[in-house]
């Protein structure tokens, strides 16, 4: 078989899903109407890591509606959701994925996914391309380039490139606007939220509610539980971005001081050890703590596990750990994405930005990758632009233009006061 799924009995209920995504992302399908006639793919193989949900496969069925042939991983072990995996198996794609996956599981699927030596790689995090710069370089000779969605993939692909290690051009599909802006914003601040509450049904009216790290993904899990009613208080590093929290009406404060008066903890921060024994053994009774950033090293588990008195399961993806106080600490998720391992991920409208710059991205790669230089490359603003003017459209909303007076004067530098 070329797949392995939990239960490809699940395929029906998955179509439903991805049915029903495909009909909440208008740009996707205007792109699919647009390329599967000019098939801009049509030869490539594409190689993708990404989280396995209802929106991804509208991705998937887009891309090899373009032409290309496809094999995919999930690229983090609690986030793939059965039932799309088996859709997707069912309908032929080559696919390596399922719900709880162990550390040998996940590479393995990867490894799975190289065997068709692809031409291009779609990554989430940037795991497959790590495997293939440390365990298959003579793959590649045949890559083009690749597309990588997340912000931690980035930070590290730039890095990589910066110490010339890199060996195929990768495009930044997490720096557009269209999804920075959108999908890590209003994206995660939902999703985690939603997560948040399907494993604890906690109210969030009246609680303490600390964001670690106040970037894109920080600042919209504030937004939505101040919505709710929370109080935020937000810990964070860098000034300027501390100094947004509290123009955003969050409280500012370092985590040894959140520690002690926060009941509900989110780490988005996408570096290790936000969250360790030390802040653990000040908690609250009841403190609930879960992470929305791509590893599960910002929370310090092992310190949790070496301080706990006992442990037990709650509810589905909560975990109850008790400390030597008698306080109880709550672990949502085992520390993996909360959005993702305890609700459905973004909503699909968002994604649709997303999920149309790495389809956008890939055409371009197919194109001219082999003109690019080996580095990380921004998204055309042109290209960012024309995503968010068809999803104004499909709104139904129109904006204005600007007149060819208005153009010149935009460049007119001897205009005075």
């Amino acid at each position: 078989m070329d797949y392995k799924v939990k239960d490809i009995s699940l395929a029906e209920a998955g179509k439903l899903k991805i049915d029903w995504a495909e009909s909440r992302m208008p740009v996707m399908m205007a792109l699919r109407e647009k390329y599967s006639k000019t098939q801009p793919l049509k030869g490539q193989r594409i190689a993708g890591c990404l989280h396995v949900t209802k929106e991804t496969a509208v991705l998937i069925r887009t891309l090899r509606a373009a032409g290309a042939q496809i094999a995919w991983s999930g690229c983090n072990p609690l986030s793939t959701q059965d039932d799309i995996a088996a859709a997707l198996a069912a309908e032929g794609i080559e696919i390596y994925a399922w719900y709880g996956q162990n550390t040998e599981d996940f590479y393995w699927s990867i490894d799975q996914t190289l065997k068709m030596k692809p031409t291009l790689t779609l990554d989430d995090g940037a795991d497959l391309i790590f495997t293939v710069h440390n365990k298959y370089k003579d793959l590649v000779k045949d890559i083009i380039g690749g597309t990588e969605e997340t912000t931690t993939g980035v930070h590290r692909l730039r890095a990589m490139a910066n110490d010339g290690k890199l060996l195929y051009p990768v495009i930044a599909v997490n720096d557009a606007e269209t999804k920075w802006d959108f999908d890590n914003v209003y994206g995660t601040g939902q999703s985690s939220l939603d997560g948040i509450l399907r494993a604890t049904s906690v109210l969030l009216a009246g609680k303490n509610f600390v964001v670690a790290g106040f970037g894109h993904c920080g600042r919209g899990c504030a937004l939505r539980a101040q919505g709710m009613g929370a109080n935020v208080i937000a810990t964070e590093v860098k000034p300027t971005a501390a100094l947004k929290a509290t123009l955003e009406g969050c409280r500012i404060m370092p985590m040894e001081e959140a520690a002690k008066v926060g009941d509900i903890f989110i780490t988005a921060t996408g570096m290790k050890d936000i969250l360790t024994g030390r802040h653990f053994e000040t908690m609250k009774d009841g403190a609930i703590i879960c992470n929305t950033g791509h590893y599960d090293c910002e929370i310090n588990i092992p310190d949790l596990e070496k301080l706990a008195t006992s442990k037990r399961q709650m509810r589905d993806n909560c975990e109850e750990y008790t400390m030597p106080n008698g306080n109880r600490i709550y672990l949502l998720a085992q520390g993996r994405l909360i959005n993702l391992a305890a609700a459905e991920g973004h909503p699909s409208e968002v994604m649709d930005m997303s999920f149309a710059n790495q389809f956008l991205a890939q055409v371009t790669l197919a194109q001219s990758g082999k003109d690019m230089a080996n580095t990380v490359h921004d998204i055309p603003n042109e290209q960012d632009q024309d995503i968010a003017l068809i999803k104004i459209q499909t709104m139904n909303y129109g904006i204005d233009k600007l007149t060819e007076e208005q153009i010149k004067y935009s460049t007119d530098y001897s205009a005075g006061t």
